[in-house]
């Protein structure tokens, strides 16, 4: 299921008012805060961007090397029999010499399952073995919420990911994907190399694994479709799809991977599976299996060798405009942190932020929701009925502050065998996931798990457990922070609460009903307005220029009414304050969003991310809010003026 992220892209050094050119205030909110600072900030050589979100990660992940460093060296105990696991994969992945040694040998034996492949029906006899082991298949499985009864699992089967970010780079005339794909090609030619496929046959096979996947483009989503994503539900009989693809027995991979046979699917892409006999076809079945080996080579760039990283990289480098790959060090790090997210995230929770702070934040987050009630009682565009069902809503909203009250058991289950290499390790853990996952089919949802581990620098809600959660690592300065004032607090962390409530209401959440379900609670009139309203939204971003390429009003439509939804709750909220400062309120929501970044990252972003760039999320918002102008006297003529009749409000 997709989650409403903030893709919070704060800055960890507020901007101090002598820093703000109060000239600036009224023809440029984001340079009158930042401007200053992005004239001598400098983005690190790993790094796509500085000065958002990455200098709260870069805290962190300093933080935490300095006490895992601890910890490798017995300095520090483990603080539980998970955390004594993470430390020997942390010690494994830390070894270079012995992954040296090791080399690409632990891959191989994959690369040969897939070369031994005969034909379509040798694949479908190992399907189910591929989806316990996460090899890539053309048709992918997940168990997930079902949209319409949350209270229990469905399957969701899908098409696979392409190599390109976006089925818009397949277009005849873009022009990065002009740039990008030569660089794919090399990056697969060399690993193959690496793994020691001649040249030639390396080049062979990624010809025809780009190939298959120029298939599968034109037949799946573009970021912009799936941003809508009411419309990934489209149940299916299991018996009508299976017959659809006539060169795999579905079924009986499903079954064997369940223990049970469904009798429906959900597809979120339907179109996809009407082409896949176009696509499926024996003639189509060696380009099958290079594209089976180009994804497999690619999913092992950060366990084997430094040179394999280094390589592997590189094409992930040329999207995002990375000058560099991390160090070894810090690769080590990012790599055993990944693999145990939750209890890496239960030790930061515990130690960084704590439950008093966990019972401060979730005052403030009952604060606003009921800052929100109030909102929704005293609107004046919602009829009675629809209003009343709003509020029922809010008022079944689960809040979720800091970290689990415990650690995810699947993480019980992660055994790091030393005799092992760092791949297999790493492969093991994978196929527990999975297993973990699947084994979910037939019980009913687990409400309680959390998507993000606490130490991770965002914040979402999720529509199919109308929930809000906020990580421990996005409560800092900026954001949140006892030595700011009131209303420099609900610039931040204020409007990021309200933007996650907001998502409930947005024109997605807004299709859920009070127990996370697709289900219309909507009167035909009060939907045909809110549409009418999302569609002013939509038109307020649309087109606008950035980074040499223009917005999508409609991929970002979502963020956006969020974004407004919450500025506009936190502002009701600081006014409230005894101290209210609007200047201090503004300046912090333009400080949160200061961010330095890459061509090539802004560009990727414009045509994939849900949320509209970082310095237009700061302007553009504001120009909502009659208190804006008040607060900076800005008049006609001024470039931040926005005229009453054009401000979109919605929440």
């Amino acid at each position: 299921m997709r989650f409403n992220h903030f893709s919070a892209q704060p800055s960890t050094n507020g901007t101090t008012a002598g820093e703000v050119n109060s000239a600036l205030l009224k023809q440029d909110l984001y340079e009158a805060v930042n401007g200053k600072w992005a004239e001598t900030a400098t983005i690190p050589g790993d790094h796509a961007s500085t000065g958002g979100f990455m200098d709260l990660v870069d805290g962190i992940e300093k933080t935490l090397m300095s006490d895992f460093a601890d910890l490798l060296a017995g300095k520090l105990d483990p603080a539980n029999p998970e955390m004594a696991e993470f430390k020997k994969l942390y010690a494994m992945t830390s070894d270079t010499q012995k992954r040296e040694a090791t080399g690409t040998a632990p891959l191989k034996p994959w690369l040969a399952k897939i070369e031994a492949l005969q034909n379509w029906a040798d694949l479908s006899d190992h399907l189910a073995e591929w989806y316990q082991k996460g090899l890539p298949t053309p048709i992918t499985m997940t168990v997930e919420p079902d949209m319409k009864d949350t209270s229990r699992y469905a399957l969701f089967v899908d098409a696979p990911d392409l190599f390109l970010p976006d089925k818009t780079y397949y277009e005849p005339d873009n022009a990065a994907a002009k740039q990008l794909l030569p660089i794919f090609t090399q990056t697969a030619t060399k690993l193959l190399e690496l793994n020691g496929y001649s040249a030639e046959k390396a080049a062979t096979i990624v010809e025809q694994a780009k190939a298959f996947d120029a298939l599968i483009a034109p037949h799946v989503k573009s970021s912009e479709e799936a941003a809508d994503y009411v419309k990934m539900y489209n149940p299916r009989a299991l018996s009508d799809v299976d017959a659809q693809v006539s060169q795999l027995d579905l079924t009986a991979a499903f079954t064997q991977v369940l223990h049970d046979t469904p009798t429906e699917v959900i597809l979120p892409q339907p179109a996809f599976f009407d082409a896949t006999n176009d696509i499926l076809t024996p003639a189509n079945f060696e380009n099958l299996k290079s594209w089976m080996l180009v994804g497999t080579i690619f999913d092992a760039t950060g366990v084997l060798t430094e040179e394999y990283r280094q390589v592997g990289g590189t094409y992930s480098r040329a999207l995002s405009g990375k000058k560099e790959a991390r160090s070894p060090e810090k690769a080590a790090f990012y790599l055993a942190t990944g693999n145990f997210s939750q209890v890496v995230g239960d030790y930061y929770g515990r130690k960084y932020f704590g439950e008093t702070a966990k019972a401060d934040v979730r005052n403030m987050v009952l604060k606003m929701t009921h800052v929100y009630q109030q909102r929704l009682k005293t609107n004046d565009w919602l009829s009675a009925a629809t209003r009343e069902k709003a509020i029922v809503k809010l008022q079944k909203l689960t809040i979720k502050v800091g970290y689990p009250d415990q650690i995810d058991p699947l993480y019980s289950q992660f055994h790091v065998d030393t005799t092992e290499s760092l791949f297999d390790n790493i492969q093991h853990f994978g196929e527990l996931a999975l297993a973990d996952e699947f084994g979910h089919w037939g019980h009913p949802v687990d409400r309680d798990r959390w998507e993000m581990s606490a130490n991770t620098v965002n914040a979402y809600y999720s529509p199919t457990n109308n929930e809000i959660v906020f990580p421990a690592a996005i409560l800092q300065k900026p954001f949140y922070s006892l030595d700011q004032s009131s209303s420099a607090n609900y610039g931040g962390i204020g409007a990021v609460i309200a933007h996650e409530i907001s998502h409930a209401f947005d024109n997605n959440g807004a299709q859920f009903d009070e127990f996370g379900n697709l289900n219309n609670w909507w009167t035909e009139a009060d939907l045909s307005h809110f549409q009418d309203l999302a569609q002013a939204m939509i038109k307020e971003f649309d087109g606008i220029e950035f980074a040499g390429q223009k917005v999508n009003g409609k991929l970002t439509v979502s963020e956006n009414i969020a974004d407004g939804g919450g500025l506009s709750c936190a502002l009701e909220a600081a006014k409230s304050a005894d101290d209210v400062d609007l200047r201090a309120f503004f300046i912090n929501w333009a400080n949160v969003w200061r961010m330095k970044a890459t061509t090539e990252y802004m560009q990727l972003l414009l045509s994939i991310d849900v949320h509209a760039p970082a310095k237009l999320r700061a302007n553009v918002q504001v120009k909502n809010l009659d208190d804006f102008f008040t607060t900076f006297d800005v008049q006609p003529g001024d470039a931040m003026y926005l005229a009453p009749a054009d401000r979109v409000k919605i929440w």
